[in-house]
């Protein structure tokens, strides 16, 4: 069985340089919504109880507290060689990079990709705003850097899934045969609408886009029945349920029922294996190991894995 991690966190120091450019532009996760719920691990990497963190949130704000944490992570990048040994330790043959809440610029993905072709799938996130700009950024990555897919998270650029803005990058995509990947589902940001990621705009884009392969990110929760749904009506939709730990969408009332039960049957070519592991805070290896109590038959299991994720991104 051949593994293919959908959503690779590559906490490198070009990782850490480009969230620290992502804070200053007001893009980060330095917001409410996150903090309330990330608060504690973030405490604990900071070197502060969960007290002391909320009192420093009320007297010197969450972008400084995000600040202190990035220099924290400064000391503890990996090197570009560990991240290939945590891929080897974890079992992985391929691995995404560029589409998870740890990475780097698109350039540096690009580079990093270069020097492991044979291991790294580098994807770029574009922001809709760049039109025609980005477009072209997107094709000369594609044509002259070996970039495999286009990264969309909506809510992060407070726009709907369906947004006018993401069109032209959408029809590039379909020209250069290259998959799209969405973030799908609630967002913790609590500063603007909760349903920009809301799996029925999936649906309006693979009407408007039927060759387009949409990798729907991040599972679509809590409208996993909604999403389940999409993915049967479109041949070119995926799912992947990055971020989320096998143990609890195995959780009665964990709301993740439609996914495995279909996704072991009518929809064992759809979904797809992403660890997002630094997101969960979990190591890779402990993440992979965890799959082993998926309810599913080993051919099935082997297509979560990796199979499908080969055919979205047409390798």
């Amino acid at each position: 069985m051949q593994i293919i991690d959908f959503e690779c966190d590559t906490p490198t120091k070009e990782a850490v340089e480009d969230t620290v450019r992502l804070i200053q532009s007001g893009r980060g996760f330095d917001k409410e919504g996150y903090a309330q719920q990330m608060a504690p691990g973030w405490a604990a990497q900071i070197g502060m109880s969960l007290e002391e963190f909320n009192e420093a949130k009320a007297t010197v704000g969450l972008t400084a507290l995000a600040l202190k944490l990035c220099e924290v992570d400064m000391t503890k990048a990996m090197t570009h060689a560990q991240v290939i040994a945590m891929l080897d330790g974890a079992g992985v043959a391929m691995a995404c990079i560029g589409n998870a809440g740890r990475r780097a610029s698109n350039e540096d993905v690009a580079a990093f990709a270069a020097e492991y072709p044979d291991r790294l799938i580098p994807w770029f996130r574009i922001w809709g705003d760049e039109g025609e700009a980005g477009v072209a950024a997107l094709e000369q990555g594609v044509r002259e850097r070996g970039v495999r897919g286009f990264e969309i998270s909506s809510y992060r650029e407070q726009r709907y899934i369906n947004d006018p803005v993401y069109r032209p990058f959408l029809a590039k995509c379909v020209e250069l045969n290259i998959p799209v990947r969405i973030t799908v589902g609630v967002h913790l940001l609590s500063d603007r609408p909760y349903d920009y990621a809301h799996p029925k705009y999936i649906d309006e884009l693979a009407i408007a886009f039927p060759t387009l392969r949409i990798v729907s990110g991040l599972g679509g929760y809590p409208w996993i029945p909604d999403m389940v749904a999409i993915a049967g009506r479109h041949q070119n939709v995926f799912i992947d349920f990055a971020c989320r730990r096998v143990k609890y969408m195995l959780s009665p009332g964990a709301g993740y029922e439609a996914l495995v039960y279909y996704g072991a049957r009518g929809l064992q070519d759809k979904i797809i294996f992403g660890s997002g592991w630094g997101t969960s805070m979990v190591p890779l290896a402990q993440l992979v190991a965890e799959t082993d109590e998926l309810p599913l038959k080993d051919s099935v299991r082997a297509k979560w894995m990796g199979g499908n994720a080969a055919v979205a991104l047409g390798l």
